[in-house]
């Protein structure tokens, strides 16, 4: 197995080789011991998935309002900014 094959089989199969086919793993863990190079891919895969499993980060309440505050005074606007699910009719 060479790096190029260990990355596509890390983006088919996911970086736990323990979920991986015997037939795949065993030379993965062969190339894992010699290869800096998949050493890197496996823990960026990893690190990726950290990631992707971290919660969502939320905007603090009262973001939206600040913003449209900030750009009414960058255009000269002198009218009231609107609070979030306020409208032009409220």
């Amino acid at each position: 197995m060479d790096v190029t094959e260990f990355e596509e089989l890390i983006d088919r199969l996911g970086e736990d080789l323990s979920l991986w086919p015997d037939d795949r793993r065993l030379p993965a863990e062969e190339l894992l011991a010699q290869s800096a190079a998949a050493q890197a891919l496996l823990d960026e895969a990893r690190a990726l998935r950290h990631a992707l499993a971290a919660p969502a980060v939320r905007a603090p309440k009262g973001l939206a309002d600040r913003i449209v505050a900030a750009a009414a005074k960058l255009k000269g606007d002198t009218t009231e900014p609107r609070t979030e699910g306020e409208t032009a009719e409220s």
